[in-house]
């Protein structure tokens, strides 16, 4: 929730496409992480570890096509604060069929398990026939 300076309101922030994120607090370092385009291979996006600061993970998005074979798969995020987070996540049977996208919003965001600790979001490979996966991940560092 964003703090209108003026008026004292609370409010989310919704940037371009409809995407709802938590904005950072005063004085953190915005981190905006990508595994770029990735074909049958693990797509993994992280807000990096930084010496003295704690990581926090404000949101993510997994899409991609198909593939040959319909698959089933777990997506991860790991390093957080409590442990492991899992998501399903399917890839349609198809290689250019498109796979409906996860997004997940954190608010309030989540911490890493400790200061200099990255938190990493990973979307298994696709199988035989996936030419396009992609993560994003969207946090700070404070």
């Amino acid at each position: 929730m964003a703090t209108d300076p003026i008026s004292g309101t609370r409010s989310r922030v919704t940037v371009e496409g409809g995407l709802s994120v938590a904005p950072h607090p005063f004085g953190a370092t915005p981190v905006v992480a990508s595994s770029g385009v990735v074909a049958n291979a693990a797509a993994a996006a992280a807000i990096a570890a930084v010496a003295g600061k704690t990581s926090y993970l404000s949101g993510f998005q997994c899409s991609a096509l198909g593939a040959t074979a319909l698959a089933n798969v777990t997506v991860t995020v790991t390093g957080a604060a409590g442990g492991t987070l899992s998501y399903k996540f399917q890839f349609p049977a198809g290689v250019t069929v498109l796979a409906t996208l996860l997004n997940v919003v954190f608010d309030p965001p989540i911490a890493a398990s400790a200061p200099n600790t990255a938190i990493t979001v990973t979307l298994p490979a696709g199988g035989a026939g996936n030419t396009d996966a992609i993560t994003n991940a969207e946090g700070f560092q404070l």
